[in-house]
């Protein structure tokens, strides 16, 4: 019966392994001691900052550490945690001095060296990190991660530690809002323990935020537990959170009916009809900076051809994006106009219709395109995606559908599963797909810079397609180095006119953030980037 409860000794059935302790809502205690159970899947690689950029693993790192900036959970608006001050006269040369007070929960204080140590390791090529092009207009870049060959210097010459609380910053190009970027996990502090053992530090991560890891079962269960003696304003209000491995939401949203799961953060498409039935006002919908999208391997011949950018854009026109988001997911999803986000304001560089007529459901014009650009490479395309969360088989199939309506052809796209995300990621990063692939995006900050460079500049950290070209990479550089943000958002918004002509990924819907609760747990929300904010969460 929907919305029955059953005893919380009942079976957990979706978790993939479990402690004897993991079944419940949570672990029994009073108010601030007692622990919330969410659902939650393993992340691709381990929780290094410079080494996490996907969702799983940013949820862990928003518990886990706090740095010079936080995004406001309400506004999104870059704030002060760590730094006093970030101070410029050029827009180029910043000095950043920190506020006292602060440790690791190792006891460790966090110092200036503690940034500058983990931004040189994050820049380093040897090191791997693929949050590595966050750190590519801090000076001497170029020599640290160079494009070809090995590195050249081991430290950022545009870092100088002079005392404790200051250290300095040089850019390679004036960049008048990099102040806000400084939220995302990968300027993260990092102890000394994370260089002397480094393996040790992997197996149980020591950061400085709200939470400390208590335990992590790869594949079962990561045990967050609160930090008693955090130092900052926004302590936990919780005894702790239990992130459980689920392979499937279908399977995390029984178990959160049952009342053996305190809190889902995604809901699964096929019970939208219902969900404001099953938990009223325990059922969370609101904008968020996400858009997803389906992205072209650049890297593979097929679809780097000279016609082949007339075939992406008639794909994109053969798919009827308004019946999908109606149908499928119940008006929870927005047909995607440009490749941003509706978060971001039009000041912000939101800017609706940008994308045009290749974002508009046209099969006539799709067809002519998809013929005049010589066909779908082999007559016949994948639409790969993890089926382990996100219930992205339904939109897939109905894309396919749309397109192969469109073409008349009942075999002209067919979605192709990968069980796990850690195995869908891996197959991406290793460049082995031969057709267009799922590629959601959820905002590391609120800019538009951070919804095109990540994924289109050449080289960048999420350019998960290989996509390159140089009046973009020109226009980014260009929007980076303007004066002020009504001239930067006007260089972004041109290079974007550059993504509809070559269309490297198809912009598909912005998406709510959803997300659904117990009624033991209150206070429950999430941020502008569809995280819950797990700190503020009470029990009872």
């Amino acid at each position: 019966m929907r919305g029955a409860v059953r005893a919380k000794w009942a079976v957990c059935a979706g978790v993939l392994a479990l402690v004897a302790t993991a079944c419940g809502g949570g672990t029994a205690g009073p108010g601030g001691s007692a622990v919330v159970s969410a659902s939650w899947g393993d992340p691709q690689n381990p929780l290094e900052p410079a080494n996490t950029n996907e969702v799983q693993g940013g949820k862990v790192l928003e518990m886990l550490f706090r740095g010079l900036k936080r995004y406001n959970p309400g506004t999104g608006a870059a704030e002060n945690v760590l730094a006093e001050k970030i101070e410029t006269t050029d827009a180029q040369h910043y000095t950043v001095t920190l506020k006292r007070g602060w440790t690791f929960s190792n006891g460790e204080k966090v110092t200036a060296k503690s940034f500058v140590d983990a931004w040189n390791y994050g820049a380093l090529l040897d090191n791997k990190q693929k949050n590595a092009p966050f750190f590519q207009y801090i000076d001497g870049f170029d020599k640290v991660h160079p494009d070809n060959g090995s590195a050249t210097a081991k430290t950022l010459s545009g870092l100088r530690v002079k005392d404790d609380r200051t250290f300095t910053v040089a850019l390679n190009q004036k960049f008048s809002s990099w102040p806000d970027t400084l939220g995302y996990s990968a300027f993260m502090p990092l102890p000394q323990t994370f260089f002397r053992d480094h393996a040790g530090w992997l197996a149980k991560p020591i950061g400085n935020g709200p939470y400390v890891v208590d335990s992590y079962a790869k594949g079962s269960v990561l045990k967050m537990r609160k930090w008693t003696r955090y130092p900052g304003s926004d302590p936990a209000q919780n005894g702790g959170i239990d992130l459980r491995v689920y392979t499937d939401n279908e399977t995390a949203y029984t178990d959160l009916q049952a009342g053996n799961l305190d809190l889902v953060d995604d809901i699964p498409a096929s019970q939208l009809k219902n969900v404001r039935a099953d938990l009223g006002d325990r059922y969370l919908n609101q904008p968020a900076g996400i858009i997803q999208t389906l992205t072209f391997p650049m890297y593979d011949p097929q679809w780097s051809t000279s016609g082949a950018a007339q075939v992406r854009r008639g794909l994109s026109m053969a798919i009827d994006r308004g019946q999908i988001t109606k149908e499928i997911f119940q008006n929870t999803r927005t047909p995607a106009t440009d490749w941003t986000s509706p978060v971001l304001g039009v000041k912000g560089g939101y800017k609706p219709g940008l994308c045009g007529e290749p974002c508009e459901f046209n099969p006539a014009k799709a067809r002519q395109l998809i013929k005049d650009g010589g066909g779908i490479p082999g007559g016949r395309t994948t639409i790969t995606y993890n089926a382990d969360t996100g219930s992205h088989k339904d939109w897939v199939d109905a894309i396919c559908n749309s397109i192969n309506k469109t073409l008349g052809d009942d075999k002209a796209c067919v979605g192709n599963p990968v069980g796990t995300f850690a195995d869908f990621r891996n197959k991406i990063s290793a460049k082995q797909m031969t057709g267009p692939f799922r590629a959601g995006w959820q905002m590391d900050y609120p800019l538009i810079q951070n919804f095109l460079q990540p994924l289109y500049y050449t080289g960048a950290s999420s350019n998960d397609g290989k996509f390159s070209n140089s009046e973009f990479d020109k226009l980014v550089n260009q929007a980076n180095a303007a004066p002020d943000t009504r001239q930067a958002v006007a260089k972004f918004q041109d290079a974007e006119r550059i993504l509809a002509r070559e269309m490297p990924a198809i912009p598909l819907w912005y998406q709510n953030g959803s997300g659904g609760y117990s009624d033991r747990i209150s206070n429950v929300r999430l941020n502008p980037f569809s995280v819950p904010v797990y700190n503020e969460i009470t029990v009872g």
